[in-house]
């Protein structure tokens, strides 16, 4: 028998769908808790976003292994309670349905902590729940435009969305966090708490740097691969091969890179570059004057240079080398279809190794 996982004993109810709520019950499964996922009686829609999975949808299989699932109607008396029940167990609820849902089914947040104090529910909304967009539907798309992070993503020419579901992950993440502060608060008072959490308000606060820099009139534009307030932080082509990102994070550094790669070092004390303030107003030169030195080298050449200065960089690799990098930890799951190995949880725990449950199916609450 292996050692106690820190959230063995507690009982988590879900009403989620989707990403973000699924990720923050994740992460407490993962952590021992014993979590319910009470799905409508056609699944999850996220079960049917792709089948690149061993013939499931890749959402599902990563963010809902090691719970156990139930189908509930809950526009049905039985099945509201069946859902009364749970609660009634729980330790923690979090739900992500539309504002008011909950309510209107007959479960108002105000009554469940009434009857159950040392309950804590979390509520993921797209907008919270006051404010004039608070009953606008939001999809992790729809918020990475509407806070102005596509703005800042992609190259010159037009916004972009960033590759993956950032919103719904950063919103899951907030929300474990919260959950896990709650549980802390619990055990030290007894009383249990409402925790609403909206993906807009966790993009907007992620956002806080380019928002200050637009308030100090300083408005970020988007640069491609590059970073909008360090020089040079980009990625250039060598003689041969591909491209390598480069990051220089200080003066010191780059007076290093000038001397001991570009072969300048002049150039390290020179008034247009000695500063990285300096460096970004001479952006164009400071660039041209680094992809000139790595133009003169071949690949492995460069990547033994940089090594060799202590200068930080990186491989623009795609999920073709992410798949086959030396670097990448998994884990494997049991899924309906067979097994699903899927990168690894990044705490890694010396003295408690996790153990990650199978991807639940869908099931009536009574099989």
């Amino acid at each position: 028998m292996g050692p106690c996982l820190p959230l063995e004993g507690v009982e988590v109810v879900c009403i989620e769908q989707a990403v973000a709520g699924p990720l923050a019950s994740a992460r407490l499964a993962d952590a021992g808790a014993h979590v319910i996922k009470v799905e409508r009686p056609e699944g999850d829609f996220a079960r049917g976003y792709d089948d690149v999975a061993a013939g499931q949808s890749s959402y599902f299989v990563w963010l809902n292994r090691g719970k156990d699932s139930v189908t509930l109607d809950l526009a049905s008396e039985d099945g509201k309670a069946a859902l009364r029940a749970l609660i009634g167990g729980a330790d923690v609820l979090i739900q992500n349905l539309k504002l008011g849902s909950l309510e209107r089914l007959g479960f108002d947040l105000g009554d469940l902590h009434t009857a159950y104090p040392r309950l804590i529910t979390c509520s993921i909304t797209g907008y919270g729940t006051q404010g004039p967009m608070a009953e606008r539907k939001a999809y992790d798309l729809l918020v990475q435009a509407e806070s102005g992070l596509c703005s800042i993503t992609g190259g010159p020419s037009e916004p972009a969305r960033v590759g993956m579901s950032i919103v719904d992950v950063a919103t899951g993440s907030t929300a474990y966090a919260a959950i896990l502060e709650a549980l802390i608060a619990r055990g030290r008072t007894g009383q249990g708490v409402r925790i609403s959490v909206s993906m807009f308000d966790v993009m907007a606060e992620w956002l806080t740097v380019p928002l200050l820099n637009h308030e100090g009139c300083k408005t970020p534009t988007r640069v491609g691969l590059a970073h909008p307030s360090i020089a040079p932080y980009g990625a250039f082509q060598p003689k041969s091969g591909g491209p390598i990102l480069m990051s220089v994070q200080s003066d010191r550094e780059w007076r290093t890179l000038c001397a001991r790669f570009i072969g300048a070092a002049e150039l390290g004390t020179d008034d247009r570059f000695a500063t990285n303030i300096a460096r970004v107003r001479n952006r164009a030169e400071t660039d041209r004057v680094v992809a000139d030195a790595f133009a003169r080298a071949d690949h492995d050449d460069v990547i033994a240079a940089l090594t060799a200065a202590n200068i930080a960089f990186a491989s623009v690799n795609d999920m073709a080398g992410l798949s086959a990098h030396p670097h990448l930890r998994r884990i494997e799951v049991e899924t309906e279809g067979g097994t699903v190995a899927l990168p690894a949880p990044a705490p890694i725990w010396d003295d408690a190794p996790r153990r990650y449950g199978p991807v639940p199916a869908l099931k009536p609450l009574r099989d």
